[in-house]
């Protein structure tokens, strides 16, 4: 029950006239903020889905709701897509749930993004 409640939460059970549309993908992110004890981390992560407005990720460290947060996503090299790509992205934490059954104590963090952000070539020599 656990799984479809998160499931529910990435797809975004959207309310009346939303039309904002979540891609689940497992894309390679650098995450950078503070934490609620206000510390800066740098942490190596996995982004869960994104949409224009929204990113879920998992997070070992713990943030707090409104902090904000650098995300760097590495795009790999596709049929379509000829060379690899970096996104860079910052937002708001909008929710930091816990979930103790999780290895490594990962947290459901949810980033309402901003609406600046750079797209960036990663040279050959970087892949």
């Amino acid at each position: 029950m656990k799984n479809q409640t998160i499931l529910s939460f990435i797809q975004g059970d959207a309310g009346p006239g939303k039309r904002e549309r979540a891609f689940e993908l497992s894309l390679p992110a650098h995450v950078t903020g503070m934490d609620v004890q206000e510390n800066k981390f740098k942490e190596k992560t996995q982004l869960l889905s994104i949409s224009a407005e929204e990113a879920t990720l998992w997070l070992r460290s713990r943030v707090a709701v409104g902090s904000k947060l650098d995300l760097d996503l590495e795009i790999p090299k596709t049929l379509i897509l000829e060379s690899h790509l970096r996104l860079q992205l910052s937002g708001t934490v909008t929710l930091a749930q816990e979930e103790p059954s999780r290895t490594g104590k990962k947290r459901l963090v949810s980033v309402r993004l901003d609406r600046k952000f750079k797209l960036l070539p990663i040279s050959p020599t970087m892949n």
